[in-house]
């Protein structure tokens, strides 16, 4: 299968308060990383966008060949294998003006930039960053606009990319815009740069000051942190959660199950009850999109289930809350169960709505990564 995997080059992003932060654009300007490795990881890089600073970089044992942090940041070879689709969740279809899409009738995501603050090697958007993508929007005129027109959405997320790489001079527009149209109810700020840069939540007054003026209007603002492995919640990163916690937003987490990373019941369980502790409970856990590059990050959907599952039972009642879903093309698919022969199913959201709340039971193959590798003993049609 031929694809364009040329990307386009790595900037950093321009963010308010990020004292000393060094970026890194290539493999090879990281002084841990051998010269040898390095000359293949930029390679690897020339396909899929690398970024990374000096912050989350040093947070990396290079002692340890298997760090998860390392796994997270730094290329693997397998990446170049010939697997996957560029935008395996189909979001294309959803699109309804250049930048927002409309997969659920009261919610509207925004691809607000095109560009994070370091990049995942198993993101499922990948294709943001390479040439010629022009899916986020650089106006985003007809996205308030659509919004006001739809009185049914009363949701807003932000996504991109990071809407946190903007500067708060930036994204308070966004923000406020949105939080103006009345029949918004919440405005949704998707990011890992709590994760990457939380200098970027801290000491930016700006950034609380809108908060406290979106929230005391009636808008609720719900961060929806990234964080993948308990070693990420430095106490630079929960200062930043308790910054705008404090300024009045919701925090919550979500995050894949990516191999050589959190796949662990151990490091799952942790991960739980750590993000609880912070007041910023996990919302889901995701099963791996089966997105080009992202082979060598794939575990087998009955697996993840296990992991999750036994994860979820080690943790006290909030920690609980946690739903192991797919962000599949038809919806956002619940895993419920697995027993010796079946896989029960249910959809939490639905684009056809005829579909909310329908449970399916498929046949058990342990090795399936996805829905559409299961064989539903009751075929849907969607």
């Amino acid at each position: 299968m031929e694809r364009e995997v040329q990307r386009r080059a790595s900037s950093p992003p321009s963010v308010s308060c990020t004292p000393n932060v060094v970026y890194f654009r290539k493999p090879s300007q990281i002084p841990e990383i051998p010269a040898a490795d390095a000359r293949k990881l930029d390679a690897v890089a020339e396909g899929y966008a690398f970024l990374a600073n000096d912050y989350y970089v040093g947070l990396i044992d290079w002692n340890d060949p298997a760090d998860p942090i390392r796994r997270l940041v730094i290329p693997d070879a397998a990446e170049l294998n010939d697997w996957g689709e560029l935008d395996a969740s189909d979001e294309a279809a959803n699109t309804v003006v250049r930048g927002l899409q409309h997969k659920y009738s009261d919610t509207a995501l925004v691809l607000t930039v095109d560009t994070c603050a370091a990049y995942c090697r198993y993101c499922f958007r990948k294709r943001l960053f390479m040439r010629h993508n022009e899916e986020a929007a650089q106006d985003l005129s007809p996205a308030f606009e659509y919004v006001a027109q739809h009185p049914e959405i009363t949701d807003v997320l932000l996504s991109g990319g990071d809407p946190l790489v903007l500067s708060t001079d930036r994204l308070a527009p966004i923000v406020r815009r949105f939080a103006d149209i009345p029949h918004v109810k919440t405005v949704r700020i998707g990011s890992k740069v709590p994760a990457f840069n939380p200098y970027r939540l801290l000491g930016d007054e700006a950034l609380q000051d809108l908060i406290a003026w979106v929230t005391s209007g009636g808008t609720a603002v719900y961060l929806m942190a990234h964080f993948d492995h308990r070693r990420e919640l430095t106490d630079l990163a929960c200062d930043g959660i308790r910054a705008v916690q404090q300024a009045g937003a919701n925090v919550m987490n979500q995050c894949p199950i990516i191999r050589g990373v959190n796949d662990t019941t151990e490091v799952l369980a942790e991960l739980f009850e750590t993000a609880t502790e912070l007041g910023m409970p996990q919302y889901y856990l995701f099963q791996g999109r089966p997105t080009v590059g992202n082979e060598p990050y794939r575990i087998p959907l009955v697996q993840s289930w296990q992991l999750f599952d036994t994860a979820r039972r080690r943790c006290s009642g909030l920690s609980r809350c946690v739903r192991f879903v797919m962000s599949h093309t038809t919806g956002k698919i619940e895993v419920l169960g697995v027993d010796d022969r079946h896989i029960y199913l249910r959809y939490h959201r639905a684009r056809d709505t005829n579909h909310e709340s329908r449970i399916m039971v498929a046949r058990r193959d342990d090795q399936a990564c996805w829905f559409d590798d299961l064989e539903l003993l009751e075929p849907c049609s969607f």
